[in-house]
């Protein structure tokens, strides 16, 4: 059976909040299964870099709980990058509130015999993270779900609240600064 046709096969995610609501807990388990590894690569995008798991599960526990109020107007998935949005917004604001606190992030040992290449894996891993945090936080957004995510400028400018247009040119330009960012050595 092909690839395509097997996907066709596939309940909605509609069908499968109908399903949920009606009682089905497996219902609830494949729409996490569907969705749970792309909010993470979006929270990992977004800088965040401890708690990542925390944050998906809370984003599950809050769509559920609120699963009245998705009028299926746009994709279940941009609804839950949404609320993932969200909880990333009220835990910067947690953390602001904390700033006095420094906590160090432990080195982690590259243990492979070939450990030149983790190093330097390690040092242009961080230098692109660098790259992204230097971003103003509309650009890092939309520079995540295009890049991370693959989302279309439609969706994105849904997530973001913006238009398709600005979107297209806050992406260009995250495009641009990361490039600059990292030529210059």
């Amino acid at each position: 059976m092909s690839e395509l046709h097997r996907d066709a096969d596939l309940p909605t995610d509609v069908a499968l909040i109908a399903r949920w609501q009606r009682g089905d807990q497996r219902a609830a388990s494949e729409l996490v299964g569907r969705h749970a590894q792309a909010l993470s690569r979006f929270a990992a995008a977004q800088g965040v870099r401890e708690g990542v798991d925390e944050l998906v599960q809370d984003t599950f526990v809050r769509a559920f709980n609120s699963l009245a109020t998705f009028r299926a107007d746009s994709s279940l998935r941009t609804w839950l990058f949404t609320i993932l949005k969200r909880l990333l917004l009220d835990r910067q604001r947690a953390e602001r509130r904390q700033r006095n606190r420094v906590e160090l992030e432990e080195d982690h040992a590259v243990q492979e015999f070939n450990a030149l290449d983790g190093l330097v894996a390690d040092e242009a891993m961080q230098r692109v993270r660098d790259a992204v945090a230097r971003l103003s936080p509309m650009q890092r957004e939309v520079f995540a779900l295009r890049v991370t995510e693959g989302l279309p400028y439609t969706e994105i400018a849904t997530m973001v609240n913006s238009t398709e247009g600005a979107c297209r040119v806050h992406y260009h330009n995250a495009m641009r600064a990361v490039k600059e960012y990292l030529s210059n050595d």
